[in-house]
């Protein structure tokens, strides 16, 4: 038997992917950086073995799995080209692994992880059901009819994927080191549609996504009358959200789910569209739909003494505003706090004055310098650039997080897709040495 070898594996959809291998049965091993990563932890509890990056570690009888972010002269990579082993990337891999399945992609700009992940916990709790989450979550199963998954708009890595069925959450302009504008974000969404075989799920609220052409039915979520599936009579309280879900402008139930603010009424609405249409019994949807616990890095919740910690992936305008109003539900009498550090120099130029608005939704702002991401590693601007455009903020170091001390009975949320978690550490470390 082949053994999987995984270049990049702590990457949080190669780590998945490697859980579901594992689960199945194949023998997988892995290689990255020394760095400590939050999805190696899950590959650590498998017994998966991770090795540090080195030609060695190629051998025959592999099969290389390799990340998207690393080039073909990657070490690994070369070595396994240079003896005939084979070598296939990431998202070619799991378009064709998904074949053996009922599939469902769940794609968009925003609220991919958490929609699969709810999806996943409904479907494994009914029908037989692998899936892969991009919080470094994976699970498979030997007999599985179903296989949910999230799909990446970036570089267009999803065109690789032929699924079933397909939820698109959202459209928007993000990724601007590849894509141009939101019109080439919206052609590479239309291209999807096109790949997509019995149904595709969309939130009818997007402009762009009302445009979205398809060979297959497209019903569409949200909160406006004309979708097909409707959230009505919205109930915000500070345990969580419950509303109605109308089909075709007819009740259909009632439905609490755990969580803050509207993106999250939007997620569970077009899993329970997805679930209705595969003929789920209402009360099982209800019932897991409640028990759901969430994904890693959204809205992760600790307390320390008089203050709310907030670990949280947002890393764009769009996701910061809804973290914002989702802290503001959960916590009305507190101060909301934000903790940011931008993700890649791209990134916050395109969006430096979006950033600076919706970072001005919280009392007060603290922001930390740029993470660069191995794609990209230097830029024209600084974190200052960034600081002079928002009142009430301050530059936050890693050695010295004191400022937030005199934050009593605050909520602090830390945003960001790079290392943000270490800053929270640092904080952590500093507050339990107080």
């Amino acid at each position: 038997m082949t053994v999987y070898h995984f270049v990049g594996i702590k990457g949080s959809g190669m780590s998945s992917l490697a859980q579901i291998l594992h689960d199945m049965g194949y023998e997988v091993q892995g290689s990255d950086v020394e760095k400590y990563f939050f999805t190696q932890k899950a590959l650590e509890d498998s017994g998966i073995k991770i090795l540090p990056f080195q030609r060695e570690n190629i051998q025959p009888g592999m099969t290389v799995i390799a990340g998207n972010a690393f080039p073909d002269t990657h070490e690994e990579i070369e070595e396994a080209f240079n003896k005939g082993i084979p070598v296939i990337r990431y998202h070619k891999f799991l378009g064709e692994f998904m074949q053996r399945f009922t599939s469902i992609a769940v794609t968009g700009a925003h609220g991919k992880t958490g929609t699969t992940g709810l999806l996943a916990h409904v479907m494994k709790n009914v029908r037989p059901t692998s899936y892969l989450i991009g919080d470094g979550t994976g699970s498979g199963v030997k007999n599985a009819e179903y296989f949910v998954f999230e799909a990446c708009e970036y570089r267009r890595h999803f065109l690789s994927y032929f699924p079933d069925y397909a939820i698109m959450t959202n459209i928007d302009f993000d990724h601007p080191d590849y894509f141009a504008n939101i019109d080439d974000v919206f052609s590479a969404f239309q291209e999807l549609a096109l790949q997509v075989k019995k149904g595709i799920f969309a939130y009818g609220d997007d402009e762009q996504l009302q445009k979205i052409q398809a060979k297959v039915p497209v019903l569409f979520y949200g909160f406006e009358e004309e979708n097909d599936f409707q959230a009505r009579n919205i109930v915000k309280e500070t345990t969580g959200t419950k509303f109605d879900v109308h089909v075709r402008n007819n009740y259909y139930a009632t439905f609490e789910i755990p969580f803050f603010g509207d993106h999250n009424v939007l997620n569970a609405l077009s899993v329970i569209a997805i679930c209705h249409y595969e003929g789920i019994e209402t009360e099982a949807i209800q019932k897991h739909i409640k028990s759901f616990q969430g994904v890693k890095r959204r809205f992760t919740e600790k307390q320390i003494g008089s203050q709310i910690i907030i670990d949280d992936y947002a890393h764009h305008p769009t996701e910061i505003r809804a973290t914002v109003d989702a802290a503001r539900q959960k916590y009305p009498d507190r101060n909301i706090v934000a903790v940011f550090q931008p993700h890649t120099f791209t990134r916050t130029q395109t969006f430096l004055n979006e950033f600076a608005e919706s970072l001005s939704q919280a009392d007060d702002v603290f922001l930390c310098e740029i993470f660069g991401s191995a794609r990209e590693n230097h830029g024209k601007l600084s974190i200052k650039d960034l600081q002079e455009k928002i009142d009430r903020s301050e530059i936050l170091s890693e050695e010295d997080t004191s400022p937030l001390l005199h934050l009593d009975n605050s909520v602090i949320l830390f945003m960001g897709a790079g290392d943000i978690q270490k800053f929270q550490k640092a904080y952590e470390n500093l507050l339990q040495s107080k």
